[in-house]
């Protein structure tokens, strides 16, 4: 159920910020984005400074690797909007949406490599019975992933479950395929932060 808050819960400068958004993109802000504006101290904040460590923050996986992931995830979680949203941007980052699109029907049998795939298995499993072995994680190294690309992509994972939870208790609103690729050129270029 949407609340009502989430609409029109804004102060001024807020507000005026979502005007010029829609008037220079031609698109409103997503709700994703227009969440952080709401209590930024208790959740918009702390939210923002995780997700871009998370999926703009050094690392050895890619932009694109990490935003699959997120997509992936979302997929899992049947979060249609972050679906949508992250698997516009990873296309975008691999300029590959025919990859991203086998990955997300089967990371079993994708077109990606071997480490990528082990660890979009073992989020799976993690996304879907909440926990992962030792063993499931010494499978990831085994292929070639280090500890902090695990670590890396732990924090996608949760990121992504708390996101997609938030996505479908309120209820965002899931626009056109073409705002979802002007959304995907704005992440690109500016991150999870601006």
């Amino acid at each position: 159920m949407r609340l009502e808050i989430l609409n029109n819960g804004y102060k001024l400068g807020a507000r005026l910020l979502f005007s010029i958004i829609k008037i220079v993109s031609g698109y409103p802000l997503p709700d994703a984005a227009r969440l952080v504006f709401y209590r930024p101290d208790f959740y918009g904040t702390p939210a923002k400074a995780f997700t871009q460590r998370a999926m703009r923050g050094p690392s050895g996986w890619s932009v694109a690797e990490r935003e699959l992931m997120a997509a992936y995830v979302s997929k899992l979680n049947q979060c249609t909007f972050c679906v949508k949203a992250h698997s516009a941007v990873s296309a975008a980052a691999y300029g590959d949406n025919t990859k991203v699109e086998s990955v997300l029907t089967d990371p079993g049998e994708a077109a990606i490599t071997l480490p990528l795939r082990a660890t979009l298995l073992m989020l799976g499993k993690l996304t879907r019975q909440g926990t992962v072995s030792a063993d499931d994680v010494r499978k990831v190294i085994a292929v070639g992933v280090s500890t902090s690309q695990i670590e890396d992509a732990l924090a996608v994972c949760f990121a992504f479950n708390v996101t997609n939870r938030l996505a479908d208790t309120f209820d965002f609103f899931v626009p056109s395929d073409d705002a979802f690729k002007a959304g995907a050129k704005y992440l690109l270029k500016r991150g999870y932060s601006g």
